[in-house]
């Protein structure tokens, strides 16, 4: 699918004017394949998932708070979790406020009815030390050390779970099993973190890497309520700007079956973590580019047909291995995951929980920013989609493990714009933000002074579409320049959609037939009107091309008879002959007729070449001076003009036709683009050259017709 200019020498006259054809490789049949452009190997600039070179190692620095010990080596053990860094607790505005915290004290009033200030951290032990044999108790249990919630808090998912969508065994194994683990795993959150975790702010280039093991803590922390001031919904709280990371939301929530399915994701989770200890890595990295390094996208000149692109309508993101897989992300992590919602963030970070704890120390992310998250483990496999989401069982992930200890998984968090109407994403300020936003992701981790590109691609999709409002079309052409203008191959995944693969793969033909650059396409992006052509952007870029690139027709100037010369007879000026019209160019780039309407395009900017002068005459000097006959006197020198390369044009045409007969150039040299010819009826065949050194041809009423023809009728097959 990449554009490529060829020169090709064969006998044919128009390859010897070193005729420009763009090809597009590998495009595939449906009948073989489910995906369109280039083979997947492309996008992993290798033969294998893994063949790609691996992002940078962990390494502990001012700007990357690395939360476990890294052994001398480099890579943590295979066999064991790595060990806890050893630090000191900080309890402020740049640090997660951990509930072990000695600083974290909790309002309890005795018998007396005074009120103390204790530990918090006591009170959970306290409560995680009881039994815990049902739903109620188990609500009883969180309850207890967030007391201001327990006329709010009725636990009514967490209820309907265990007592009436799981099966009387499956509730049974969960709280005599599983459940005693999750505390154990929760009470060894102060032996498992004990330096501080430094929240990701906004407008910060900061990263933070812990082990699956403490991930595992704090998650099981999480599904206890246990982090303090996390629960509150006022905008002016300490962590307004921060995505919830307490599960209440979610037992709270309306119990519907997705989620429902949700709950039984996490549950399954824990069941595994505490099954078998993990002892990978995962880092969380936040890139934010500041305004004057975002990339100016009216003056890109780099063209889209530099990036390899790979449509597929049947796999999922998820399991595009190897790539770096898009989230599409709320701008507060984790979007809906702990309430309603259950589209493609929400099922990825219940998949995959780890992406979770992202939500309890980055912070909203602003529209010049995303997060890069590497390393997390796949733990389920679903089926449905929203409503129809099912947990459908166990997955074991094979991802290998790279030289950090992580998993060769990266989740970009990138965040698109919510529209209630569908004309706001066109307004041009929001393709840019949209641009800027996908660009800040898709680049991270790139060598801006690199030429070639950079592996591994991209697996998105429909990012910013569905719930938010977006359209493919666009958003597929947004996401197609930013990773152009980063260098980064992409696979786009349309999600069992046919019709949207092909459309995605026809437009970026499209554009790439032209040579278009992100800046030209932005500029028409932001030209387009959805008023004057709804849900028609892809047709809009198509007759913007044909326009711009329309092959000028031929115009003969025929005079009338107040102008007709001397020479011309009155009987030849009875009925003067009026200007032809320029015809319009027909659209030489339907998908039907894409092999002879390419031909036929080819032939038109030869011939414009030709006009303009831009091809090789070979009767053209060094000086700029053509050499041509001169009657019995030889020959003589005249000034180049750039039109007479066209008479030239037809002159070995003509040469070509009466060689193999498959052009139909059966009429004289009499090439209609020289206005200074005037027509003569009294010699039909011969020409003659006046003193003014006019030509006089005849005008038969073949010539008539011939004249009067579009210029690509010339090199079409019919008969003219």
């Amino acid at each position: 699918m990449y554009c490529m200019l060829k020169k090709h020498s064969t006998l044919n006259i128009l390859h010897k004017y070193f005729f420009p054809l763009h090809q597009h490789s590998n495009f595939k049949t449906m009948g073989e394949h489910t995906w369109r452009g280039v083979p997947i190997s492309e996008i992993y600039g290798s033969q294998s998932p893994w063949g790609a070179p691996e992002f940078p190692l962990i390494v502990p620095s001012f700007s990357h708070a690395v939360l476990y010990h890294i052994p001398s080596t480099g890579r943590p053990h295979q066999d064991s979790p790595p060990k806890p860094k050893l630090g000191n607790d900080l309890w402020n505005h740049d640090f997660v406020r951990m509930p072990c915290s000695n600083q974290s004290l909790y309002p309890i009033e005795n018998s007396n009815g005074e009120t103390k200030l204790i530990k918090r951290w006591e009170i959970i032990e306290q409560a995680l030390s009881k039994p815990i044999r049902n739903s109620q108790e188990l609500a009883d249990a969180i309850l207890s050390y967030n007391t201001k919630f327990k006329s709010l808090w009725k636990f009514k998912a967490l209820h309907k779970l265990f007592n009436e969508y799981l099966e009387e065994e499956e509730s049974e194994y969960f709280f005599n099993v599983t459940l005693p683990e999750i505390v154990k795993l929760t009470l060894a959150l102060p032996k498992l973190i004990q330096s501080p975790i430094p929240l990701l702010k906004q407008h910060k280039n900061k990263s933070v890497s812990l082990s699956q093991q403490q991930i595992a803590s704090l998650l099981a922390n999480a599904f206890f309520c246990t982090f303090p001031r996390r629960n509150t919904t006022k905008k002016s709280s300490e962590y307004a700007s921060y995505p919830y990371i307490n599960l209440n939301r979610l037992f709270n929530s309306s119990g519907s079956d997705s989620i429902l399915e949700k709950l039984k994701c996490i549950c399954h989770y824990f069941r595994r973590v505490t099954t078998k200890v993990p002892v990978g890595v995962v880092s969380f990295s936040r890139r934010t580019v500041a305004a004057d390094a975002l990339p100016l996208w009216a003056a890109s000149e780099r063209p889209v047909c530099s990036l390899p692109v790979h449509v597929d309508s049947e796999t999922t993101i998820e399991d595009a291995q190897g790539l770096i897989q898009v989230d599409f992300a709320n701008k507060f992590l984790g979007g809906g995951v702990l309430n309603f919602g259950c589209v493609q963030e929400e099922i990825r970070f219940v998949i995959c929980p780890e992406l979770m704890i992202s939500m309890l120390f980055t912070e909203m992310l602003k529209p010049n920013e995303a997060l890069m998250m590497i390393g997390c483990e796949r733990y389920s496999t679903y089926s449905g989609y929203g409503h129809s989401f099912h947990w459908s069982g166990d997955y074991v992930d094979s991802t290998p493990i790279d030289s950090s200890g992580r998993r060769r998984c990266a989740v970009l968090a990138i965040d698109a714009l919510p529209y209630a109407n569908a004309r706001h994403e066109h307004n041009k300020d929001m393709i840019t933000r949209e641009l800027n936003k996908a660009w800040v992701g898709v680049s991270y981790g790139t060598d801006p002074r690199s030429e070639g590109l950079n592996y591994p691609g991209v697996a998105t999709g429909n990012w910013g579409c569905g719930a938010f409002g977006g359209t493919p079309h666009l958003k597929s052409l947004i996401q197609i320049m930013a990773c152009a203008q980063a260098k980064r191959p992409m696979a786009y995944y349309t999600f069992n959609d046919t019709e949207l693969r092909d459309d995605i793969v026809n437009v970026y033909n499209l554009l790439a037939r032209y040579n278009v650059t992100v800046g030209k396409l932005y500029k028409y992006l932001g030209q387009y009107s959805t008023d004057a052509r709804p849900n028609q952007l892809h047709a809009y870029l198509q007759q913007k091309l044909l326009d711009e690139n329309k092959p000028k027709s031929p115009v003969v100037e025929v005079m009338d008879a107040s102008e007709v010369p001397m020479e011309i007879s009155s009987a030849d000026t009875s009925s003067p002959i009026k200007k032809a019209p320029a015809n319009n160019s027909p659209d030489l780039f339907s998908q039907e007729e894409l092999d002879q309407s390419e031909y036929n395009r080819q032939m038109n900017d030869l011939v414009d070449a030709a006009e303009r002068g831009e091809l090789f005459n070979p009767l053209r000097n060094d000086s700029g001076e053509r050499t041509v006959p001169n009657g019995s006197s030889g020959e003589k020198t005249v000034p180049y003009e750039s039109k007479e390369q066209t008479t030239r044009l037809f002159d070995e045409m003509k040469k070509f036709d009466e060689e193999n007969g498959t052009l139909n150039f059966s009429a004289p040299n009499t090439s209609p683009l020289k206005q200074s010819r005037v027509l003569n009826s009294d010699n039909s065949n011969d020409v003659t050259k006046d003193s003014d050194e006019k030509i006089h041809l005849d005008v038969s009423p073949e010539i008539k017709k011939k004249m009067s023809r579009k210029i690509t009728d010339y090199f079409s097959k019919k008969s003219i």
